[in-house]
């Protein structure tokens, strides 16, 4: 059994060079997203201080 992995490389290699930088770049973009989203997580536990405080309770409703 192949990992997906195997797989995508099995069919990107016939793949003429202008299409294999296009498989690319979509690759390396959700890589990107991948950890702009971890990013995001981190700044939320982070900022998570800040936004849960009594004082600024009354923003919660609007």
């Amino acid at each position: 059994m192949q990992t997906v992995a195997q797989e995508i490389y099995k069919k990107v290699t016939p793949f003429p060079e202008p299409l294999a930088r296009e498989v690319l770049d979509f690759v390396n973009f959700l890589s990107f997203r991948n950890q702009d989203n971890d990013l995001m997580k981190a700044q939320t536990h982070s900022m998570t201080q800040l936004w849960d405080n009594p004082e600024d309770e009354v923003w919660n409703d609007l």
